[in-house]
């Protein structure tokens, strides 16, 4: 009977302890959907806009979108970390897309991130 009662303690125990742990909420100012848009005149002069998409979340991760018109081209996830006021943004699975290098910058009108070569890459949504 002792051993049933003490095996029951020890497993209420770990269950309580288990429930008690917190997981840190990332505030990061990046979270959320930023965009970038761009319009494409064709040879013909019909017009095609182009949209990409960058959807960070708070633990570290996101998913990237190209949408031609209103076809999606190309979605994959990204890992997203940051050090200082730099963030860097790494793609999983496309072998030739670099990965970007940007801090976040405001205007008046809102945010944007800025690439490291002072070019903007999106602006937030």
């Amino acid at each position: 009977m002792t051993k049933k009662f003490l095996s029951l303690l020890a497993i209420c125990a770990i269950v309580f302890l288990a429930n008690c742990s917190r997981i840190e909420q990332n505030n990061d100012p990046i979270i959320g959907i930023w965009s970038q848009s761009e319009l494409i005149v064709t040879e013909n002069s019909s017009k095609q806009t182009v949209r990409k998409e960058w959807i960070f979340n708070d633990v570290f991760l996101g998913r990237y979108h190209e949408i031609d018109g209103s076809t999606t081209t190309l979605k994959t996830d990204f890992n997203w970390s940051k050090q200082d006021d730099i963030y860097t943004v790494e793609y999983k699975g496309l072998d030739g897309k670099p990965n970007n290098i940007i801090t976040i910058k405001s205007t008046d009108d809102g945010f944007y991130l800025q690439k490291k070569d002072g070019a903007t890459l999106a602006i937030r949504e």
